[in-house]
């Protein structure tokens, strides 16, 4: 900074005026600054402004995959939320391993963070005090509700019976529903909690569940393959289906292809939706109908929480939990032309 200062014929103040963005700077002893910062090819030291500021401008995001669709473009919108806001974001993938997301929140790693975005999905309800860390952290997901931080989820129970209760609007009844298991397991479970959507859709239109319909695969299987690899068990079980809702838009598009493969016409023979509203959805032929769960605006919400508990002072306000709404995106898998403005 001092060797800039010299370059420009300014004082190290105002270098620092420069480099920090203050509006009051005369426009040209900032280009001087600007030239001589690219002459020297000067880069501010992060760690250094962090000592002195106690910020480092970076926060943290910790996902348990990017190869899922979902996460990554969840990353996407969360980097560009914070680049609004002046912000870098280091993204950290746990894996699912329950150990990495531990170490995630309370490990060395995010002391050098102003603060973390975490969406766990190994960690439940019993791991609630882990979350009770030194430094600003809000919580994505649906895996622990009610702990020590602001919680940015979505609504997934009453969003999953809308997306049933739009194949039921168009007449169908043998409803597959893709990506749970009927037999129990998490409760707080991206798969239970749609899977209690499903039933109850079921249940207020008083169709009887036939368990044949209800196609389980792991949540390390919720792609292509896993939702493939149910509908062709069904077809060769000959079981009678409609329509499926798919657990996610990844499981959708492999059963689109698995019925084509099948010989089943969609969405004549069979109606599909899935959830989450990735980008492929609606470049899928055909188009897939799906659930959107308002990805950008929960991103933008949570990096916003995250900038007031970094900034907050004095005595904390009590954490809030937010589900910004959701809306079914209807497409040609259940019959509606898509559109641009999807």
């Amino acid at each position: 900074m001092h060797d800039v200062a010299r370059v420009a014929g300014v004082s190290i103040k105002t270098v620092s005026n420069v480099i920090n963005d203050y509006p009051h700077v005369r426009p040209g002893t900032r280009d001087r600054v600007n030239e001589a910062i690219e002459q020297l090819d000067y880069r501010p030291n992060l760690s250094a402004r962090g000592l002195r500021s106690g910020r480092t401008g970076v926060i943290g995001l910790a996902v348990p995959s990017l190869r899922e669709n979902y996460f990554a473009e969840l990353a996407d919108e969360v980097i560009r939320a914070a680049e609004k806001r002046g912000l870098g974001v280091m993204v950290e993938q746990t894996s699912g391993d329950r150990d990495t997301e531990l170490r995630a929140v309370t490990g060395n790693r995010p002391r050098f963070l102003d603060g973390m975005l975490f969406s766990p999905v190994s960690l439940g309800q019993e791991d609630a005090e882990a979350l009770s860390v030194d430094g600003p952290l809000v919580l994505l997901g649906e895996r622990i509700f009610g702990g020590p931080t602001d919680h940015v989820t979505m609504h997934n129970t009453s969003s999953s019976q809308a997306a049933v209760e739009h194949l039921l609007e168009i007449g169908r009844r043998r409803i597959a529903l893709v990506g749970a298991d009927l037999q129990g397991g998490d409760e707080a479970s991206s798969a239970s909690l749609r899977l209690k959507g499903y039933l109850r859709a079921l249940e207020q239109a008083g169709i009887e569940l036939d368990p044949a319909l209800v196609r389980p695969t792991s949540m390390h299987r919720w792609n292509r393959a896993g939702g493939a690899a149910a509908v062709h068990l069904m077809v060769k079980e000959g079981v009678d289906f409609d329509a499926v809702f798919a657990l996610n838009d990844t499981l959708g598009l492999g059963v689109l292809r698995a019925l084509r493969e099948e010989g089943l016409r969609v969405p004549d023979d069979v109606a599909v939706i899935g959830f989450d509203n990735i980008d492929e959805s609606k470049y899928s032929v055909p188009s897939m109908s799906t659930v959107d769960t308002g990805r950008a605006e929960i991103a933008a919400i949570a990096v916003d929480r995250l900038i007031e508990r970094i900034s907050e002072k004095g005595e904390r306000r009590p954490p809030e939990t937010i589900k910004p709404a959701f809306r079914i995106v209807p497409r040609e898998s259940t019959g509606f032309p898509g559109t641009e403005a999807d």
